[in-house]
Formats: structure tokens, C-alpha cells, sequence
């Protein structure tokens, strides 16, 4: 059945940051697609969710730092919105998959690398580039980065140098989607509590009071921090923010 209901893909969206997005994107209306890497419980609790507040919603799994899959998730994300939607397009795409994993100059592996090439960076561009055939023109991309692309902190050089990439290519996007009326815009959370690189953001109750102290609002980030932020950029009222990075941090080390 045709429907004018705008649609949002958000990566990696089964917990954390990715979870709450897709809810706060839910409560404007919008339906969603969703993609999950191995969570398949956590992606259906949240499509649950969704469909309780109303609003269509699919979970596809995708493992985004695999730039091969890429073909095969096209054609059933397009299958989906065909059947569902007598259509192939969507609005929105929120690029939020992605892990954390750490270590100092002198001992990062090119393994550890290239997993954080390919999943931040790598895959976000490719990913992209294969769904720009299916954004409606007048849509929004939001691609997430990362406080430490401003401050530094110890063991987090290749993570922090792929955010880095990503808010050059943001800002790139934005230039050659003009045209389009597409605009491309950057998250940046600062210190968040999720499970997102083991979790201590969540459990080393040390580390949090040391994030407390150089945040000027006093606490640590929560998901919930985040979602709304996204879900805005995805409203009219948001239309002419384009290229810009939007760091959610709570004024940390200003």
C-alpha cells in the first residue's frame, strides 16, 4: 500500500546510541528500518517497541565492515519497501554501527586497524554510496563521529583518526549532494554510558567521576543524550543545517 510515511535506516541500531535514536525517530512518525549485527533479540524487543508507538519497523541483520554483503542487503531492504511501501525509497540514513576497540600507538595491530577502517569508515563510505540510488532527494544523512576528533586521550589513535575521516567525508557529502537537496550532518557524542568498548563508561564508577568533573553539565552522557538530537536533524525545522558537527558532550573539557 502507497504511503506518504517518511522512512529512516539506522545502523547498529539493536542497543545503545542506535536504539534510541530509532525510538526518538519513532516518536516523530517516522517509520524505520533497522540492521543489528549478531543481537537478534535485542533488535526484535526493539521492533516490539516500536510497533507499540504505532509505526512500521523491520529488522534486517547486516554486518556493516563487510563492504561484500552490501548488494544482497540492497536488494532485500529494496524487496522490503516494495511490498511494504510500493516503493524503493527512503529518507533517512543514520550510519550509528560500530564498536570500540583501543590501544596505544606502539601496539595497535593492522588487524585492529583495519577492523576500525572497515567499520567506520570504510563501511560507512561504501554502505553509502550503495543507498545514495535509494534516498529520496530531499533526505538527510547523519553520520556519527566522536568527541575525541576535538580532545585527545591516550590508546584511542586509530578509532579517533576513522571519526576524523568520517567528518571530512560528512562535510564532502554535503558539497555533492546539494544538488540533491540532501543534506549531511555529523553527531558527535562525548563520553556516553552504554555497553560501546566494554562497557566502563557503565560500570567503572572511577572513570565516570573523572568524566563528571570536566563535563560542565556534571554527569556522564546517556543514550538518551543522543536520540533526540538525531530525530530533530530529521525534521523540516533542521533543513538548513548541512555539514555541520553537532558534538553532544555536556560542555566536556571546554
Amino acid at each position: 500500500m502507497e504511503t506518504k510515511s517518511k522512512i529512516a535506516l539506522v545502523t547498529g541500531a539493536s542497543r545503545g546510541l542506535g536504539r534510541d535514536m530509532a525510538l526518538n525517530l519513532a516518536k516523530k512518525g517516522i517509520d524505520l528500518v533497522i540492521t543489528y549485527h549478531s543481537n537478534e533479540t535485542a533488535a526484535n524487543n526493539l521492533v516490539s517497541e516500536i510497533n507499540a508507538l504505532g509505526l512500521k519497523v523491520k529488522a534486517f541483520q547486516l554486518d556493516t565492515s563487510n563492504i561484500k554483503t552490501f548488494d544482497s542487503f540492497s536488494a532485500v531492504l529494496s524487496k522490503y519497501l516494495k511490498s511494504e511501501y510500493d516503493k524503493t525509497n527512503f529518507d533517512f540514513l543514520i550510519n550509528n554501527a560500530g564498536t570500540g576497540v583501543y590501544g596505544s600507538v606502539t601496539d595497535t595491530t593492522e588487524e585492529a586497524f583495519d577492523a576500525m577502517m572497515n567499520i567506520h569508515f570504510k563501511g560507512v563510505y561504501f554502505l553509502t554510496q550503495k543507498l545514495l540510488p535509494m534516498l529520496n532527494d530531499g533526505g538527510r544523512i547523519i553520520n556519527i563521529s566522536s568527541g575525541l576528533t576535538r580532545i585527545s586521550f591516550p590508546n584511542v589513535s586509530a578509532y579517533a583518526s576513522m571519526k576524523g575521516a568520517i567528518e571530512t567525508y560528512t562535510k564532502c557529502l554535503a558539497k555533492e549532494l546539494g544538488a540533491r537537496q540532501i543534506t549531511a550532518n555529523i553527531i558527535a557524542p562525548g563520553a556516553i554510558a552504554t555497553d560501546f568498548g566494554g562497557g566502563s563508561n557503565k560500570t567503572n564508577a572511577e572513570k565516570r567521576s573523572v568524566i563528571a568533573n570536566i563535563t560542565a553539565l556534571g554527569r556522564m552522557g546517556e543514550p538518551e543524550d543522543i536520540g533526540g538530537v538525531v530525530a530533530f536533524l530529521c525534521t523540516p525545522e533542521a533543513g538548513w543545517m548541512n555539514g555541520q558537527r553537532l558534538e553532544l558532550s555536556g560542555g566536556m573539557m571546554l
